[in-house]
């Protein structure tokens, strides 16, 4: 969250729920399902994520 927000923006309280999806594997990655509180923040992450391409570490989001 603190990756895609802004300098003035606390995404992570609007964070209703986060769990995992899948079954776990030891050897695998599991994805997380986030819940926000409403839709426009939902739709303000998706337009910033393009911000986590450039790095190495969050590129598989």
């Amino acid at each position: 969250m603190k990756q895609v927000q802004g300098c003035t923006q606390e995404l992570d309280q609007e964070v209703e729920e986060v769990f995992r999806l899948g079954r776990y594997s030891e050897e695998g990655r599991r994805p997380m399902k986030v819940r926000m509180r409403s839709q426009v923040e939902v739709e303000d992450i998706m337009e910033r994520k393009r911000k986590l391409a450039d790095d190495t570490k969050y590129k598989d989001i």
